[in-house]
């Protein structure tokens, strides 16, 4: 009899351990806002890292992240805002972005390293999503992104 009454607590103790993982997932970037963009046919969901401290944390320590689902990061100035993959655990793809939603250029980045992947100019606009999902959508340079806000 005590047998049975430890499996629903030992499974109890695997639902507790799942949501607090899955929490932790949530927790690293709590309270963003999201906004939806449009590029050609598709619509993506991203979250606004449009301060310095989103920016610094971006997507670091997920281990994913759903299919049409980005982050779009909003700098002040126009620069040579350069990424890199510190701490990312999944690979990602880059579209850096200028104020007239065009897309300048794209990097693949792979998870966990050091390089860095830059515009080809000043922009103030790059958006994060899953590895070749631009490629695999036919999305390059001079694309169009639109619903990007205003600052």
């Amino acid at each position: 009899m005590r047998l049975l009454n430890i499996k629903p607590c030992i499974f109890s103790l695997a639902v507790i351990a799942g949501i607090f993982s899955s929490t932790s997932f949530a927790q690293q970037n709590i309270g963003l806002p999201t906004i939806e963009l449009k590029t050609g046919i598709y619509r993506i969901q991203a979250e606004l890292a449009d301060t310095p401290k989103a920016r610094e944390v971006g997507l670091m320590n997920r281990t994913s992240m759903p299919t049409n689902s980005g982050m779009l990061f909003i700098f002040e100035q126009k620069a040579g805002h350069c990424f890199w993959m510190n701490n990312t655990k999944i690979p990602l793809s880059i579209a850096f972005i200028a104020d007239d939603g065009k897309i300048v250029n794209i990097e693949e980045m792979q998870a966990e390293t050091t390089n860095n992947h830059c515009p080809k100019a000043a922009v103030r606009y790059a958006l994060e999503m899953n590895k070749q999902w631009f490629s695999e959508r036919l999305i390059t340079p001079g694309t169009v992104v639109q619903g990007l806000p205003k600052k």
